[in-house]
């Protein structure tokens, strides 16, 4: 059975009590969540080294490192550094979206390797093994069962985008910018038929319900740019993986809704709560969302924006976008920042949420910070090789050694140490008292 079926049966299994002990919450909690379709664990029964993890907008946010090889660039090998270190900096669960040669020996790799849910597109693979025109539905099958055998714990299928959607995202300013919702667009408007994802989905699902693979629904028609958001076709597609939801939990099948995408700021809020009612509170996964257009090389700071406000506002899982987005495939850097900037809106938005747990990191790296603790402040810090870098840094620049330097940093030294003179006050008033 799925984790939907056996917590729709009041079965309560070790993955729900590893996310309930995770997450600050109790079993009957998470199961209740699960059947009801508001959390999923995607957990497919062949990952045998899976530590479970819970996606849910009640739950701490998640983030999602996106990793693969291309037609021009990288290797097995450098997808396994960068798989490595997105798991060394937190991601909580990666996606192999490569779409060059040996797609399936990088996929069984990072199966082999990654101890955090590992999601796939399957029309990468099927276009890279067949070509953009043949979308038949025994090879469209035949695929997604070889990844559900090998592992594969979520597929992003994209079976929302219909033939009637293609003319409502072609008055766009950059059209259809989902590499998947593109190239199905092609192949529908060559042929002049319906998605084939959407009219094999029912086969699809018999697929994912036998290895528990959570579908996650594609939004081929997400917004390229702040012109495109929260647009005609982008709320038509939402409207068809409302339906799909449906089908997937009649199925028992576990479901999240993939989202936007570029949206300015002031229609995040708008475009989370309208998800939430048409999805039936199914898992909100969103890229991003890019806040402006303008700033090439620094996308993931931009993104990382719209993640906050997004999670705020009710995502539960925040793809990243790292400095390369709208520029190149990211190296192992990239990764590296593209991970930690999502996690620090992660964050920002489950403290301010109030989420369990959220801020017991924040006060230890507080207590640390007033008892002039560094080394526990670098083990609590989200990137703790950047903020060591960084201290070492100011105190070869400085005239302050470590032995002299411990009780304050460079910035104001002994004299103007305002955590250095509020501990004195302390031990003043104790004394007093």
């Amino acid at each position: 059975m799925t984790q939907t079926e056996y917590a729709k049966r009041g079965i309560i299994t070790p993955q729900m009590k590893h996310v309930a002990q995770k997450e600050h919450r109790s079993e009957e909690f998470i199961a209740e969540r699960v059947a009801a379709g508001t959390i999923v664990i995607p957990a497919n029964i062949n990952h045998k080294n899976l530590i479970p993890c819970g996606i849910g907008r009640e739950l701490a946010t998640k983030t999602n490192a996106n990793l693969g090889n291309s037609t021009l660039s990288s290797c097995p090998g450098a997808e396994k550094s960068k798989l490595a270190i997105a798991l060394n900096y937190g991601a909580d669960t990666v996606m192999d979206l490569s779409t060059g040669n040996d797609i399936a020996s990088i996929r069984q790799a990072m199966l082999d390797q990654s101890t955090v849910p590992l999601g796939t597109v399957p029309i990468y693979e099927i276009v890279a093994r067949f070509g953009g025109d043949d979308f038949a539905r025994e090879k469209i099958l035949a695929v997604i069962r070889e990844q559900a055998e090998q592992g594969v714990d979520y597929m992003t299928i994209h079976a929302g985008l219909l033939k009637k959607h293609v003319p409502l995202a072609l008055k766009r300013k950059l059209g259809i910018v989902s590499r998947g919702g593109a190239l199905l667009a092609a192949w529908m408007q060559k042929n002049q038929k319906e998605n084939p994802f959407y009219e094999a989905f029912d086969e699809i699902l018999e697929i994912c319900y036998q290895y528990d693979v959570t579908i996650s629904l594609g939004d081929g028609l997400r917004p390229g740019c702040l012109a495109d958001a929260s647009d005609e076709a982008q709320f038509a597609e939402l409207d068809t993986l409302g339906e799909l939801v449906g089908r997937c939990r009649k199925a028992n099948v576990q479901v999240m809704v993939e989202g936007p995408g570029h949206i300015p700021l002031d229609q995040i809020k708008e475009n989370m709560e309208r998800e939430q009612r048409v999805c039936g509170d199914a898992p909100f996964y969103i890229l991003g969302p890019v806040v402006i257009d303008c700033a090439p090389g620094y996308d993931h700071f931009v993104a990382g924006m719209g993640g906050m406000m997004g999670a705020y506002y009710g995502a539960a899982m925040l793809c990243y976008v790292t400095p390369k987005e709208h520029l190149g495939l990211p190296n192992a850097d990239d990764v590296r920042r593209g991970v930690v900037a999502f996690k620090i809106a992660a964050h920002a938005a489950d403290v301010a949420l109030h989420k369990p747990g959220s801020c017991d990191r924040d006060n230890a790296i507080s207590d640390a910070r007033a008892a002039f603790d560094w080394e526990k402040q670098f083990e609590l810090a989200l990137d703790p090789q950047w903020a060591r870098e960084l201290r070492s840094q100011a105190l070869q620049e400085s005239s302050a050694s470590n032995q002299h330097g411990s009780e304050y940093c460079t910035m104001c030294g002994p004299d103007f140490c305002s955590v250095r003179l509020s501990k004195k006050l302390k031990e003043n008033s104790c004394k007093n008292d």
